[in-house]
């Protein structure tokens, strides 16, 4: 059995290596990864782990984007330092949840709930934890001079990332900057709304006019308030892009 654990904390991940090893001797391989670009890197060029143990919150983003860059088809048990009832929600839609220091009873309960699923209930558990991770929002707060601001995400056009920096223009052409990456981003909007175009933009159904044949096949997205690039779909992300615009699920 090989297990991989997403855990930033060195003590967290040192505990549970311990308490797995007591609650299965048999585990040939633990593998213990830090960050949300790590997971997707190994995930994408690995033989998928018998079972995944994936902190919340991580020091690069939340949980929730590795579900977006990549499938995940392991059954995955959640683990977090949040008030169990605010998980109420991962609880039904997850294999399980860990809370925070974690104890040999839980982890225990965690092991027997997944090894009682079949193959095909352990898909659609994992099914539906990706979808149950995404958190959409309705406003984010900006920081101007000495206030906060509510930003509504109704009003955003693209959100496009330069660098390190991020940040949201609006319908009206104002900018403001987001202390989010936009893999955060693209899990906390709305997938209906919202479309991760490339590396450097997401945008909003509403901003687009037309689109125009680019080179190799690709397409420009033409949009209502002026980037600070041009805004290009890959000729792989063509099809899905098309299928997101007209709202199919087929081309």
């Amino acid at each position: 059995m090989k297990i991989l654990i997403v855990e930033d904390e060195t003590a967290a991940a040192r505990n549970l290596k311990t308490l797995i090893r007591a609650e299965i001797p048999s585990v040939d391989e633990m593998i213990v990864l830090e960050s949300i670009t790590e997971t997707v890197e190994w995930l994408r060029n690995n033989e998928p782990p018998s079972v995944i143990f994936m902190d919340i919150h991580l020091a690069d983003g939340d949980a929730f984007s590795i579900f977006e860059q990549t499938d995940v088809t392991s059954p995955v048990i959640f683990t977090t330092a949040y008030d169990k009832y605010a998980l109420e929600a991962f609880h039904v839609n997850s294999v399980d949840y860990l809370l925070k220091p974690i104890q040999s009873a839980d982890l225990h309960r965690a092991i027997e709930k997944m090894k009682r699923l079949s193959g095909q209930e352990k898909e659609e558990y994992i099914k539906r934890a990706a979808g149950s991770m995404r958190r959409t929002v309705m406003n984010f707060l900006i920081p101007v001079r000495d206030k906060i601001m509510p930003l509504p995400v109704e009003d955003i056009a693209f959100c496009h990332t330069e660098g390190d920096k991020v940040s949201a223009f609006t319908l009206e052409g104002k900018r403001y900057p987001l202390d989010r990456s936009l893999d955060n981003l693209s899990a906390m909007l709305s997938e209906h709304d919202f479309f991760r175009a490339n590396r450097q933009f997401i945008i909003s159904r509403k901003t687009i006019q037309d689109l125009s044949v680019w080179y190799g096949n690709r397409l420009l997205v033409n949009i209502s308030v002026e980037p600070p690039e041009k805004i290009i779909i890959s000729k792989t992300k063509t099809p899905e892009f098309k299928r997101w615009l007209t709202g199919s699920q087929s081309e």
